[in-house]
């Protein structure tokens, strides 16, 4: 499991970086880096963020 940033920005910046340059989809990316996809959803959306499936990012 990778360590991920705690600062939710950061973490918004890290996620949309990973998206972007190396997988295709937010479950892909889950999947291979053992991250619990609701918990991730709900972190950045407690910070304004929503995934947006059809650009593969957060905003």
């Amino acid at each position: 499991m990778i360590e991920l940033p705690n600062d939710a920005n950061m973490l918004f910046s890290f996620v949309n970086m990973k998206l972007r340059d190396e997988y295709d989809s937010l479950d892909d990316m889950c999947e291979d880096l053992d991250i619990q996809k609701n918990w991730l959803l709900d972190k950045l959306k407690a910070a304004g963020f929503e995934y947006n499936q059809q650009m593969n990012k957060f905003w």
